[in-house]
């Protein structure tokens, strides 16, 4: 089956995030129902047009689709438990942030009770939803997915990870797990700048042009990851990366910086190096971190 695009939608939790989803819907014309633990939470959205339901069932008995946002995957079971019953026969779209094994458990308890269940990974901040720059991730039931899909793309471009349910949050967390360790160098290089009465602000553009210079080389350390060989192609080898790292951090701290950030990093180069990978690339440190 698949839906219209005035087709009715329910939201429960009204964090951030909630909100953000909830008025996107309504801005595409959606009849909106939305519902959370503290009603206030509603009332922006009300002059916009959403129901704001007396519990939780009503609010999944208004909509077909119901897509929930809450605090944790605990949160999303002591809501829906009581409503299980009320949800069979219809598509649940759970966006809370978790991990993969939170997400089949969640797809488990979800198949128990009839409930077509999509999992999904928000690719976006509160303010981006609905725009250009949001992208979300799903995985779980195919059919489910298609049938919304009209409805979900609202939010932002909607991809379909795969039919196992915790791919979309494997997927979520690996793109965090990137933005976040390019944050840290980032944080660590404006920090290392203004040690020396730069103005990180000032810094910044340069900064900017090196990483998206250096960030054209990910399909690269793809290609190698997903083959094993990390003997192609390799333009700087691990072992003289690593024994140039040590100047990363002996900066740092001769400038009165903790290295924490990026120290990590080198003892990983200098056991690839030790066990014979010198003349590899440095993305060989993968097989050190699947032991």
């Amino acid at each position: 089956m698949s839906t219209s695009s005035a087709s009715p939608v329910t939201v429960l939790g009204l964090g951030a995030m909630g909100t953000a989803l909830a008025g996107a819907f309504l801005a595409s014309g959606h009849p909106t129902t939305v519902w959370n633990r503290t009603p206030a939470r509603a009332e922006p959205l009300l002059p916009l047009g959403a129901v704001r339901a007396g519990d939780v069932a009503g609010a999944v008995e208004a909509s077909e689709l119901v897509v929930v946002c809450l605090l944790d995957y605990a949160s999303v079971r002591e809501v829906l438990d009581p409503v299980a019953g009320r949800l069979k026969g219809r598509t649940l779209v759970n966006l809370t942030n978790g991990t993969p094994e939170q997400a089949r458990e969640a797809a488990a308890w979800a198949a128990g009770h009839g409930i077509a269940y999509l999992d999904g990974g928000i690719m976006a901040v509160p303010p981006g939803i609905g725009t250009e720059q949001a992208f979300v991730l799903y995985s779980g039931s195919r059919d489910a997915f298609d049938a919304h899909r009209p409805v979900l793309e609202r939010l932002g471009a909607a991809h379909f990870a795969g039919t196992e349910p915790g791919l979309a949050a494997l997927l979520d967390i690996a793109l965090l797990s990137g933005m976040y360790g390019m944050f840290a160098g980032v944080f660590h290089a404006l920090a290392l700048v203004d040690t020396a009465g730069v103005p990180a602000e000032e810094f910044a553009p340069l900064l900017g042009t090196w990483i998206g210079a250096m960030a054209a080389g990910i399909p690269h350390y793809a290609r190698q990851i997903g083959s094993g060989e990390y003997a192609d192609g390799v333009v700087s080898n691990v072992a003289m990366q690593s024994a140039a790292f040590g100047n990363l951090l002996r900066a740092a701290e001769d400038q009165g910086l903790s290295p924490e950030l990026i120290a990590p990093l080198q003892p990983l180069m200098a056991r690839r190096v030790a066990e014979g990978h010198g003349h590899e690339d440095v993305a060989g440190i993968v097989e050190l971190l699947r032991r």
